[in-house]
């Protein structure tokens, strides 16, 4: 069986970043980047144009940043997961872009080995975040009003639970509904309800706030 083709598309302001990363991801095969810009609003060109299984997005980005960017790009309910892929490991940045849906957030300090196993993991449906800022993540959720009042888990069924602790393996929509052999559109349903239940954003902060529960709901 051939092995699972992905596209690619890098929105960053810095060329040689850019460079950089068509390196990292034509060492791997399976994974092809279809299409570079240099700021957000060419980014948004290509993403309708292409809608590639995977957008690589940094945040400080002259003109629409990155978190702008974002949210256009989900507007657009595209396919496409969304990776931030930044040197800004401020709180309020990480948070935001969560929050607006990014799938996943890593920094560009990272080795460049760990970068490419982490944008496989993206674009496979693995949300990805860089180490120390999974632990900026738990205590915030924990530092966070709305989540203080949730010592226990909220009134999820079975189901939702189920659905959860996919979502905290990182698994897409699609493979979720493969794994639970239901359909896609049940799945988002579900994941629409268990998100206003824990009074969340995005699925990316339910995984996280499943990880700083300590709960792997049971199945």
């Amino acid at each position: 069986m051939p092995e699972q083709h992905y596209t690619l598309l890098a929105i960053d302001d810095h060329p040689l970043f850019r460079k950089g990363v068509s390196d990292l991801i034509d060492m791997d095969p399976s994974l092809e980047l279809i299409g570079e810009a240099a700021n957000g609003e060419d980014g948004l060109v290509l993403a309708r144009e292409f809608n590639p299984d995977l957008i690589l997005l940094d945040i400080n980005m002259k003109g629409t940043n990155g978190l702008e960017t974002l949210k256009a790009i989900k507007s657009f309910q595209l396919d496409s997961r969304i990776l931030m892929l930044t040197v800004s490991d401020n709180e309020e940045d990480v948070l935001a872009a969560l929050k607006n849906g990014a799938d996943g957030y890593l920094l560009k300090d990272m080795e460049p080995e760990d970068i490419l196993k982490s944008i496989r993991k993206a674009v496979e449906g693995t949300v990805v975040i860089s180490d120390h800022l999974t632990q900026l993540l738990a205590k915030a959720l924990r530092e966070d009003d709305r989540l203080d009042t949730q010592s226990t888990m909220p009134d999820l069924t079975s189901r939702e639970k189920e659905i959860l602790q996919h979502i905290a393996q990182g698994l897409s929509n699609k493979q979720i509904a493969t794994n639970l052999a239901i359909s896609e559109g049940t799945v988002k349903v579900h994941v629409k309800h268990l998100l206003k239940k824990l009074n969340l954003h995005s699925r990316t902060e339910a995984a996280v706030w499943a990880l700083n529960q300590g709960k792997k709901p049971s199945s």
